[in-house]
């Protein structure tokens, strides 16, 4: 029986280290990798969490981000910032900010366009993890043959049989 939570204590535990460096860190990583999910399991009460496809939260950040940014204190995640990367430089101003109030976690695809202005707006200020599917230490010895037949990305892994991952992977080469 596979776990539905396989614990990524050393994806979680890499990107809490850059956050005590740094007042920006950004995961990195392939489509339904588990970004999200990882990032979720930081937030706690107080922080706050926008994802950039919702029109909802797109709003919320309204035409003057830097100011609604800027009065956030504690963790903010921006889930898929590579849908607004006119972002990026006003992260920058806001992590430079004396006594950093907030840190920003960004998660979005490593496509070369968001690394690139990513990596200009990280410069000095946080660092960068890059999150792949599952691996044999998250998932365990004792399913090594389920990860390589259906692969580690975590919904086809922990599909409720072959044919569901299956199916779940030939919908996402669509």
């Amino acid at each position: 029986m596979l776990n539905p939570e396989i614990p990524r204590t050393a994806r979680l535990n890499e990107v809490r280290q850059s956050l005590e460096r740094a007042p920006m860190a950004a995961i990195l990583g392939a489509r339904q990798c588990g970004k999200t999910t990882l990032a979720r399991q930081l937030v706690s009460a107080g922080d706050h969490f926008f994802d950039l496809e919702s029109s909802t939260d797109r709003q919320a950040l309204g035409a003057a981000p830097e100011r609604t940014l800027g009065a956030l204190r504690g963790l903010v995640v921006l889930d898929e910032i590579q849908t607004m990367p006119e972002l990026l430089p006003v992260l920058r101003v806001l992590s430079d900010r004396p006594g950093t109030p907030a840190q920003f976690l960004l998660l979005g695809s490593a496509s070369p366009d968001v690394v690139r202005g990513a990596s200009e707006t990280l410069a000095g200020r946080g660092a960068f993890v890059y999150l792949s599917g599952f691996d044999l230490r998250e998932v365990g010895s004792d399913h090594s043959h389920t990860l390589w037949v259906r692969g580690g990305f975590p919904r086809s892994f922990l599909a409720t049989s072959d044919a569901a991952s299956h199916a779940w992977r030939r919908a996402e080469r669509g």
